[in-house]
């Protein structure tokens, strides 16, 4: 009863306190209105003195006036929050009804669902457009999220800047405080709790547009890449908002049950022959690559990849069935929790990858590390019988090569389904029963056993894979040695996109096969030198932070995508950008509810001075000390001179809309530019496909291939498909511009070379040829095409009767045809792996032997032995 009385006294207090400021507002705008102040849009007032609350609510102020000016600082008290049936927070005295309604339309749960929605639906569209590892799947959803981005932020103008404001909705404002607001109105955008986790794609973008302006290896890669972080900048908006708003954090939990439900279960199925899925399963006859013959590489069509994404979502999946382990629970709840594990650890096995499960496990470590000693216990009961079920599967499928028949499949995949189920739920009844110590004991019996199962048979695929050899660990070795060679030429800038891909070649000491350099961090500093190394790095380790302290849970998964990505080139798959960009904002969310949970729960709690700020005494001292500013300035800008506060006024407005027209021309510059620019490489796509479609030479096929060229000048196999059909003359303009985008793309000097021997030109066309193959050396199939035109060089240019060109045309080419000779020779003698097949082609021991005959042949040498026909 007396808690009542006193709950009762406090409600009375604040009704009459709320008054009194009423009364008081009231009496200091008729002030205004005697002193004949200004009158100042609404809009303003809530650009500059409105923020959001952590679940993304408005809070509004009234900024006519500051209370700590207006009352005496003695009579300060401190409030809760009152938080209405639209969970807006308001301030006591908010003023007007008019800012209250609008405050509450922006708080709407309108907006939530909208980003939540689009949110989800990118984050899916990546795992269905296999990762978005090629450009051609990137581009649509670009042009998504662009677009609706850019129509978002048009309707946001249109209800904040361009609604048009009655006379009623207007209140005065002293021009101090009204360039106070637009002060802070900037603070707050640059104090936005997340704007640094947008800047770090946004200033990764930054570096590739910048290699693509000034000159890289590929001016198109650099360009792909300068879009997919663009993309990426856009998802981190995006996911930053959702967190900051109500709800935000089920919408971010939500997507990340859709995502990892549709990776796990389409890979399973697929393999129970019951979802048709094109290369879902990679097969192979290379014992080093798998024991089983085949691998599950899901809706991404990359083992690796793939086992790398369900090892995430084990994790996080594990985490939470351990928190719902932890407390007895309905069996229903219990069984929901662990649903997902054992098929997640399934595909993780299936996918064969050693350095997923090696990413995995040691994440798991450190989650069981990092956790309390009476939470340890249920993290091991929430793995043991998923695990131990998982790795039965496993065995199963690997026997059939993961083709099994679809009854003996689904079977098989239900039954190990609901052991793991039973079991979870038996170990779990052990534990929580209320007998002495033999349950416990059972159920750490339990867990022991089926951890070593796992352990044995899991293990199994890795031991016959390490007995067949170690091939692929010393490829890695061998493109990590080149790559940290290549590295050094551009430490600190790089080469700008795609720089492996299109260098490789041209630097590999072993015929290995790599167009990616499987690691992550090296990929980068080729790209964009030590300069990206430290964005990403930085971004990295805030996000392992954000998760440590404010949602352990999914720490393990952010692991993973860093251990992982060290490992191979998860990196190159935006999804995986995605998903780590997911799991930070997830994480800010998780902070936030834990916040406003810290705030709901606390009492009403009165003192005699208000702070908004965690340190209370140096938020009162600065905020006096701006208040007794703000009343000097204004009584000195009261007494000054009429023009004075003209000119002042005058240039106020300036500076604010010079900020809010430079801030919104750039938001649309980029939104608008990366719409343009997408679209142009869609329509060359679309136009590429369409002429391959078509029979070769045919006005359709030029007319298509002039179409794509137009739309995206920098691709090389677009550039080099139109050079092939236009006169010689005009195709050799078209390579050489060409080669100012792509100067290390071997195929565009093999062209320029064969043009220059069908123009009878040997001497240029050996050029062409020597760089061709010091770019590609060991690409046996270009090396025997360049001898082939060297010969019909030196026959054109004997028939012109220019002999003695030709007989250095066909030297050069002895010399190309020797060099090209001993390098099979060492390559067959080393004993190194030969991933590329190099060896010396059938038709170029004729080509060497009608070549010699020509460079020393004193009568012409045409006999019918020369060669007729290109290899």
């Amino acid at each position: 009863m007396k808690n009542r009385a006193i709950d009762k006294g406090v409600v009375r207090y604040k009704r009459g306190y709320a008054a009194r400021e009423e009364l008081m507002e009231r009496a200091f705008e008729g002030i205004h209105y005697a002193n004949d102040t200004e009158y100042v849009d609404n809009r303003d007032l809530y650009d500059g003195d409105s923020r959001e609350d952590g679940r993304g609510s408005r809070i509004c102020r009234d900024s006519t006036y500051n209370r700590e000016d207006t009352y005496n600082e003695d009579d300060m008290y401190k409030k809760d929050a009152t938080y209405h049936t639209n969970r807006v927070m308001q301030t006591e005295g908010s003023g007007s009804s008019s800012r209250r309604l609008r405050c509450e339309h922006y708080s709407g749960s309108g907006w939530t669902v909208g980003l939540g929605i689009l949110s989800i639906i990118l984050l899916l569209a990546g795992c269905l457009s296999r990762g978005l590892y090629y450009s051609v799947d990137l581009y649509p959803i670009i042009l998504i999220a662009a677009g609706s981005s850019l129509i978002m932020i048009v309707i946001v103008l249109f209800l904040t800047v361009f609604r048009p404001q009655k006379a009623s909705e207007r209140i005065p404002m002293s021009l101090v405080q009204r360039q106070g607001n637009m002060e802070r109105m900037v603070e707050k955008i640059f104090r936005f709790p997340e704007i640094w986790r947008i800047l770090l794609p946004l200033a990764m973008m930054t570096c590739f547009g910048l290699h693509a302006w000034a000159g890289s290896v590929s001016r198109q890669g650099s360009m792909d890449e300068m879009l997919r972080w663009s993309l990426l900048a856009l998802f981190t908006l995006l996911t930053a908002i959702l967190a900051a708003r109500t709800d935000g954090a089920r919408w971010l939990a939500c997507g990340w049950q859709m995502a990892g439900g549709l990776l796990v279960l389409s890979g399973i199925l697929a393999v129970c022959g019951v979802l048709p899925l094109p290369f879902g399963v990679m097969r192979t006859a290379d014992p080093e690559i798998s024991s089983a013959g085949a691998r599950l590489g899901g809706l991404l069509q990359y083992p690796n990849a793939y086992g790398a994404i369900v090892g995430m979502y084990a994790l996080e999946r594990l985490s939470a069935a351990a928190r719902v382990l932890a407390r007895p629970v309905p069996a229903g709840r219990l069984i929901a929790a662990v649903l997902p594990l054992m098929p997640a650890q399934a595909a993780l096995l299936l996918s064969e990858s050693r350095g997923a499960w090696l990413a995995t496990g040691c994440a798991a470590v450190a989650a069981f590390a990092v956790q309390r000693r009476g939470a340890r216990l249920p993290l091991l009961l929430a793995m043991a019988a998923p695990l131990a079920c998982a790795a039965w599967l496993y065995r199963q499928l690997a026997a059939a090569q993961l083709a099994p028949a679809p009854v003996p499949g689904l079977l098989a995949l239900a039954g190990a389904w609901a052991a793991a189920l039973l079991g979870t739920l038996l170990l779990c009844r052990l534990w929580h029963s209320g007998a002495a110590k033999a349950p416990r004991a059972a159920a750490l019996t339990a867990i022991m056993l089926a951890g070593a199962t796992a352990a044995l048979m899991a293990v199994a695929s890795t031991a016959d894979r390490l007995a067949a050899g170690v091939g692929t660990g010393v490829s890695r070795l061998q493109m990590w040695r080149d790559a940290l060679q290549l590295w050094t030429e551009a430490a600190w800038l790089g080469h700008g996109g795609d720089t492996w891909r299109n260098m490789f070649r041209a630097i590999q000491s072993s015929p290995y096969v790599g167009g990616e350099v499987h690691n992550g961090m090296l990929d980068l500093a080729l790209d964009t030198g030590m300069i990206g190394i430290l964005l990403v790095a930085g971004w990295f380790l805030l996000t392992l932070r954000s998760t440590f302290y404010f949602a352990p849970q999914l720490m393990p998964a952010v692991l993973v995508f860093g251990l992982h990505g060290a490992m191979d080139f998860d990196w190159s798959f935006t999804l995986f950008w995605m998903l780590f960009i997911w799991l930070g904002s997830w994480a800010s969310a998780l902070k936030t509810e834990a916040v406003e949970g810290k705030q709901l729960g606390g009492t009403a709690e009165y003192t005699p001075f208000r702070s908004e700020s965690i340190s209370g005494s140096r938020s009162r001292f600065k905020f006096r000390a701006r208040a007794r500013l703000i009343r000097y300035l204004s009584t000195q800008f009261s007494r000054s001179t009429i023009p004075m506060r003209t000119f002042f006024r005058i240039l106020q407005r300036v500076i604010a809309r010079l900020i809010r027209a430079s801030a919104v021309m750039i938001i649309l510059f980029w939104l608008g530019g990366t719409m343009w620019l997408t679209s142009r490489y869609t329509v060359a796509e679309l136009q590429y496909r369409q002429a391959l479609t078509e029979p070769d030479g045919t006005s359709a096929h030029k007319m298509h291939l002039m179409a794509a060229f137009q739309s995206n000048p920098t691709r090389p196999d677009i550039m080099i498909s139109l050079a092939r059909s236009l006169p010689r003359q005009e195709a050799t303009s078209l390579l050489l511009s060409g080669l100012s985008h792509s100067p290390m793309h071997p195929q565009s000097y093999i062209e320029l070379g064969r043009l220059a021997a069908q123009f009878g030109k040997g001497q240029q066309a050996g050029e062409y040829f020597e760089q061709a193959i010091a770019l590609n050396r060991y690409d046996g199939t270009g090396q025997s095409v360049a001898l082939y035109w060297m010969e019909q060089a030196a026959r054109r240019e004997w028939k012109a009767g220019y002999r003695d060109r030709a007989r250095q045309t066909a030297a050069a080419g002895v010399q190309m045809y020797e060099r090209y000779q001993l390098l099979a020779e060492e390559v067959k003698a080393g004993g190194d792996r030969n991933d590329r097949h190099f060896v010396l082609e059938e038709p170029a021991p004729g080509y060497g032997e009608n070549l010699r005959r020509l460079a020393g042949a004193s009568s012409p040498p045409f006999s019918p032995e020369l060669t007729k026909r290109s290899p």
